[in-house]
């Protein structure tokens, strides 16, 4: 494992072979795979758990309740929300969960809305908004994220 000196990395939680680069921060709760990369300028909280071999670009904040199984890709500056209905100084009893699933690629700038699913394989276009579930194999872009096609099994 490498920790980059300029992170600040609180979990022991962290896989053999995992990268995490300067200025991530990764709350004491977290637990990530194995052989991740973990880019810079990164936010990983409590309540997150990652799978091994994934890849989380730089700009991505991964917020409490957000689940990532094995071999998915987050781009840049990708986004998620985990409250449906935010005000400052208010929280809910439990935030809305995030599901992404194997092999799951997220493009740069795409924006997760709070209780989604995105299904095995499936691709998110850059920029895209979800707001639906996305199956299995799926590939969705715009805004709101539409199907366009299926990725053959």
């Amino acid at each position: 494992m490498f920790i980059h000196p300029l992170s600040d990395v609180q979990s022991q939680n962290i896989g053999d072979g995992t990268r995490v680069w300067q200025f991530s921060v990764i709350l004491a709760g977290a637990t990530i795979g194995l052989n991740c990369n973990i880019c810079a300028h990164t936010l990983i909280e409590n309540d997150v758990v990652i799978g091994s071999n994934v890849t989380i670009k730089s700009g991505v904040y991964l917020w409490d309740g957000i689940t990532i199984d094995d071999n998915v890709f987050i781009g840049p500056c990708a986004t998620f929300t985990n409250d449906k209905i935010p005000r400052s100084q208010q929280y809910p009893d439990r935030f809305s969960k995030i599901v992404i699933k194997a092999g799951a690629s997220i493009g740069a700038n795409a924006t997760i809305l709070p209780g989604i699913t995105l299904g095995i394989n499936c691709m998110v276009g850059a920029g895209a908004v979800v707001t639906k579930n996305v199956p299995d194999y799926a590939v969705v872009v715009g805004n709101p994220a539409k199907i366009i096609k299926y990725i053959e099994k």
